[in-house]
């Protein structure tokens, strides 16, 4: 047994304003899909931060208002030794894998972090600021002990084998060479998607796929033999489906417009698209279609939100199937994909031209398989798992890798 399956691996997935951490025990294999313990800090920059632990009800926390994220992931270090303590008889984290967002044109393959390659990644921030920086800084605080291996994944990676032809952007081509590309995101969930949807469908999930990630971000993978081969996101996170609060895919001539006529700047223009737009941007009201559903009935912004984010879901996913030449399988996942039938019905009925039909009974419990027997097209529902597949990475990385460290 090599010394990495007698230790722990412990995933941080860090977000602008929350912190996600799973530890997995490697000396069970094969690695088991469930952590053995996680929890999150969120709100880490709002007026009451709270942290939770194995889905306990939130509790507020104090954090150091001049540094909040470094007192977040510091809280997060005093709970890991604490719970190393208390249940886990004198081991320790073997390694620690972090998701980053953007490995630019770079990094495709999990790599071991170091100073050399984090001063690389902090050139991709500027393409995904609202993640990058944050998982980077999480990163630097640990450099700080050497003897503890650090591996990052990237969201971009199972992208790499998308075809030329998918990843330019009609720019001059300069722009290409300069690395300035279409990269897709939400790359740790697809690559679940590839294992979960095999080892449940077989030979099925391998024809033409097509994966809805729909959660506060959102997009859609075309895969073809589980292989990425179309996305909706491009060069950053910004692109392809309306999400909670960014704009998805924009006529550039908006944008040209809000600067140069409305003396929009650019700080002010970045802000909005990343914030302001989107399903909270439309209704008004909130970038939740939990709390937007049951408001529909009396207000127009609301079904026009609504309305709209359904209308784009519809309309990529029949842009992909014709890329793909047809669709055998459509699936959900994520927060929305995994939770709301509502939604998913609204979508599946936008889909009918291409054969989909749906069980409605099998959608309301969230069944694994919500098709009805008539439809040419099976369309399921698959939990994600980004922290397992940053795990599974890092134990396959690190291996025959060092022993177990105190963190």
């Amino acid at each position: 047994m090599s010394a990495v399956q007698n230790d722990l691996i412990l995933v941080l997935n860090c977000g602008s304003s929350s912190i996600k951490f799973a530890l997995y025990d490697a000396a069970v294999q094969p690695l088991p899909r469930a952590p053995w313990w996680g929890g999150k800090v969120e709100g880490i920059t709002g007026a009451q931060p709270q942290w939770s632990e194995n889905g306990q009800a939130p509790q507020a926390l104090q954090l150091d208002a001049k540094a909040p994220y470094h007192a977040a992931l510091e809280h997060i270090r005093a709970r890991v030794r604490a719970f190393l303590r208390q249940h886990c008889a004198g081991r320790g984290i073997g390694v620690v894998a972090h998701r980053v967002v953007h490995g630019g044109s770079k990094y495709f393959a999990p790599v071991r972090m170091d100073a050399a390659v984090l001063a690389d990644l902090r050139s991709y921030i500027p393409l995904a600021p609202l993640h990058q920086p944050f998982a980077l800084e999480a990163i630097e605080v640990l450099l700080a002990h050497p003897e503890l291996p650090q591996v990052a994944v990237f969201d971009t990676a199972f992208h790499h084998t998308l075809p030329e032809v998918e990843k330019m952007l009609p720019l001059p081509y300069s722009a290409w060479e300069r690395g300035v590309r279409r990269y897709g995101f939400h790359g740790l969930s697809y690559e679940y998607q590839s294992l979960a949807l095999a080892e449940r469908y077989g030979a099925a999930a391998r024809g033409r796929t097509i994966v809805a990630h729909l959660g506060s971000g959102a997009s859609l993978c075309a895969m073809q033999d589980l292989r990425s081969v179309a996305t909706t996101m491009g060069f950053s996170a910004l692109d392809g489906l309306m999400m909670g609060t960014r704009c998805g895919a924009l006529d550039p001539g908006a944008l040209l417009y809000l600067m140069e006529i409305e003396k929009r700047t650019l700080a002010e223009v970045g802000h909005m698209l990343y914030h302001e737009c989107g399903l909270l941007g439309v209704s008004g009201v909130s970038a939740d279609p939990r709390e937007l559903l049951p408001l529909e009935g009396g207000n127009a912004r609301v079904q026009a939100a609504l309305a709209l984010y359904v209308r784009r879901i519809v309309r990529e996913i029949g842009a992909l199937a014709a890329v793909l030449g047809g669709l055998d399988m459509l699936v959900f996942t994520a927060g929305i994909g995994e939770h709301n039938d509502t939604l998913r019905a609204r979508v599946c009925a936008g889909l009918a031209f291409l054969g989909v039909a749906l069980d409605a009974q099998a959608n309301a419990r969230h069944a694994p398989c919500i098709s009805s027997a008539a439809s040419r097209v099976r369309v399921a529902v698959e939990p994600t798992n980004e922290e397992w597949i940053a795990a599974w990475h890092a134990a396959r990385l690190l291996q025959d890798g060092p022993g177990a460290q105190t963190l």
